[in-house]
């Protein structure tokens, strides 16, 4: 199939699944957008209607589609970046990290209760329960061993589940408060053609920001990468040259990446992913469960104990991914670039200190093992 064939046929996809998230935006959720094209999405790969021509093998859209959503919400996070992350950080330092700490013991937990009850080995349950991400824990699974097509799988699901849950679940218990026109943005400025020029500059910057977070091996370099990059600039030409960078940036561009995050999410979605695995999945459901339980447990504590808002605790700590819950903050008015810096923070956490950990439980008990052999 040629490329513009494939564009044109996956743009099909991305619009149907669209029409999902357009419905749901009718019942007032603030990120109905994502969440109903997310569904979509999934329903349409798993049933794969002729008109869409969706071939039997194929295992999602094109990668680049995510990297578009994830550089949008990049670039929207970079020009609202400012020292109060830094700050709140100084300030509530050791709440964070202890609500951080809390989040991966549950999370070990969870992975304790699905290798106590399946039948998988223990690298694959632990990996499959942490909270790293899909695109950097499967990675780091088959580097030691662990199954990496399950881990694969419960991640997705876990990632699906938070998603479909976690923002459903602040968008009812919050009602987002009303803009007022307190402060100036992009949108009460009146449109210049040096707008524009703006927004290709901060584009390019995203770009080369993504580079830079490849170099660095930042997780969602794309997100990440983009939004410090763009961040660096507009602070630069803000302080150093006194120059206020406005570019145009309507609110659609955030529809748009919820739209494409959502159908990249439930395009991954597919029937083969539960063959054979019914119990262990089931577990797995329960497990997350769990882990989304004690993720709002962990968000009312901090809310209790600093000046956080709960919304904004919540998608902090939620075990979903960094691009998703950060669309979730810009909708919901949370603080976005703190639930950013945190959930970047639990991935490096979870990326650095869980595998040497898991790898040590592994020695133990194929030692363990191997002793009792020697002692029947």
């Amino acid at each position: 199939m040629s490329k513009k064939k494939e564009l044109l046929k996956t743009s099909l996809f991305v619009l149907f699944s669209g029409m999902g998230g357009f419905l749901l935006s009718f019942t007032g959720i603030p990120v109905g957008w994502m969440i109903g094209t997310l569904l979509t999405a999934t329903l349409l790969f798993i049933f794969k209607p002729k008109f869409l021509k969706i071939s039997a093998d194929q295992k999602g859209i094109p990668k680049y589609w995510m990297a578009i959503g994830q550089c949008i919400l990049g670039i929207e996070l970079g020009q609202k970046m400012n020292d109060a992350v830094y700050f709140i950080f100084l300030e509530n330092w050791l709440t964070i990290t202890t609500m951080l700490l809390l989040s991966i013991i549950f999370a070990l937990l969870s992975g304790l209760v699905l290798w106590k009850f399946s039948n998988l080995d223990m690298l694959t349950s632990f990996f499959s329960t942490a909270p790293g991400g899909l695109s950097t824990i499967p990675g780091i699974a088959e580097e030691v061993g662990a199954n990496t097509g399950v881990v694969s799988i419960i991640q997705t699901m876990r990632i699906f589940l938070v998603v479909l849950s976690v923002p459903l679940v602040l968008s009812l218990w919050v009602v987002p408060p009303v803009q007022t026109a307190v402060h100036i943005d992009a949108a009460s400025i009146p449109f210049q053609m040096e707008h524009l020029l703006a927004t290709a500059l901060l584009v390019g910057i995203a770009c080369l920001g993504y580079y830079l977070g490849v170099f660095l091996k930042f997780p969602a370099p794309w997100l990440i990468g983009s939004m410090v990059a763009v961040a660096i600039v507009k602070s630069f030409s803000s302080i150093v040259i006194s120059y206020q960078l406005v570019s145009w940036w309507p609110s659609v561009l955030i529809i748009f990446s919820q739209v494409i995050i959502g159908a990249s999410i439930g395009s991954r979605i597919h029937k083969d992913m539960f063959i054979g695995l019914k119990k262990t999945l089931a577990i797995s459901f329960l497990s997350t469960t769990f882990l989304i339980v004690s993720m709002f447990f962990c968000a009312y504590l901090t809310t209790r104990i600093t000046d956080l808002s709960f919304v904004t605790s919540a998608l902090a700590f939620a075990p979903g991914g960094i691009a998703e819950m950060t669309t979730t903050a810009i909708v919901l008015d949370a603080d976005s670039t703190f639930v950013v810096a945190v959930q970047v923070l639990r991935v490096i956490s979870v990326c650095v200190i869980l595998p040497p950990f898991f790898r040590l439980l592994n020695y133990w008990d194929n030692k363990k093992g191997a002793h009792s052999e020697a002692s029947a």
